[in-house]
């Protein structure tokens, strides 16, 4: 099994969802391959991390930027670059000597 095969099937592997068979050459290719089991690793880890977490809503101004941003990038163009507000209740930075 090559790098991209394993790549193609990632997601069937992670959820369980292969044929035992191919499993085992996922596996075999995984023994052998640090960079495809880096990837691995990190999917199965974030899966676990994820899994028992609540699910947050995010304000409908962040939302509606961050969904903004997606469709540029998914778009090929690049987010429009945004000053950031300084807050109220920051000081201005004063130099120390």
């Amino acid at each position: 099994m090559k790098c991209q095969d394993l790549l193609r099937m990632l997601n069937d592997y992670v959820d369980g969802d292969i044929d035992p068979a191919i499993c085992k050459d996922f596996d075999r290719h995984l023994a052998g391959c640090n960079p495809c089991r880096i990837v691995v690793d990190n999917i199965r880890r974030t899966i676990v991390l994820y899994k028992g977490e609540r699910e947050y809503t995010l304000p409908t101004a962040c939302r509606k930027r961050l969904h903004e941003a997606l469709r540029l990038r998914w778009e090929g163009g690049a987010p429009p670059a945004r000053a950031r507000k300084p807050s109220a209740s920051r000081k201005p930075r004063t130099k120390t000597k």
